[in-house]
């Protein structure tokens, strides 16, 4: 298992959150569950084995242009966290890509003992700040699924500048399957 946290903050009143990378093996059955519930459908591994979910982050694990992290409150994992540059992400066929930006998807894991309130707008201000600051970056694009309304929404209270709905072209390799797929594009700038 990876201890290393590439990032860390404290925010007073929340505690502290570590943002380390995903270890494929490691961390299975904590990413396996997260992905397999409804509330996750859009994050597009509703169906998918064990195995197929292993490979996937071996997948990304390999690669130096897309990072998947496990992101902890106090040593508890609480989201799944994937930054990329977006010059070698299908989304750079959707949009002019500017130099200084930043691709993020983020999956917000199911409360344990129920909502907590402001508890995901002190996670993304963690996050945010880790893609920006971290990464000395000066802007982040998102991507969600257009007909996830509620990240939509998250996304914009967040500050977040909506764009237009675009259409990520399908994806067909040996390593991966993405399927083609119409988002809601956003950017925020630091």
């Amino acid at each position: 298992m990876r201890e290393s946290a590439v990032y860390e903050r404290t925010v007073e009143g929340f505690g502290t959150v570590r943002v380390g990378p995903v270890d494929p093996a490691a961390d299975l059955d904590v990413i396996h569950g997260w992905v397999r519930e409804e509330r996750a459908r859009f994050w597009g591994m509703e169906g998918a084995s064990r195995e197929q979910v292993r490979e996937t982050y071996e997948h990304l694990d390999s690669l130096t242009t897309h990072h998947a992290h496990l992101v902890r409150l106090n040593g508890e994992p609480v989201a799944l966290f994937q930054t990329y540059e977006p010059e070698a992400d299908r989304v750079s066929e959707c949009y002019e890509v500017e130099d200084g930006d930043i691709g993020v998807h983020f999956l917000i894991a199911p409360a344990a003992d129920g909502a907590v309130r402001g508890f995901t707008g002190a996670l993304m201000t963690v996050l945010v700040a880790y893609a920006l600051e971290g990464h000395g970056k000066r802007r982040i694009v998102v991507e969600p699924d257009a007909r996830n309304t509620k990240a939509v929404a998250l996304l914009e209270r967040a500050g977040f500048e909506l764009g237009p709905d675009i259409v990520l072209p399908e994806i067909d390799l040996p390593e991966v399957f993405l399927p083609e797929k119409r988002a809601r594009i956003a950017f925020l700038k630091r």
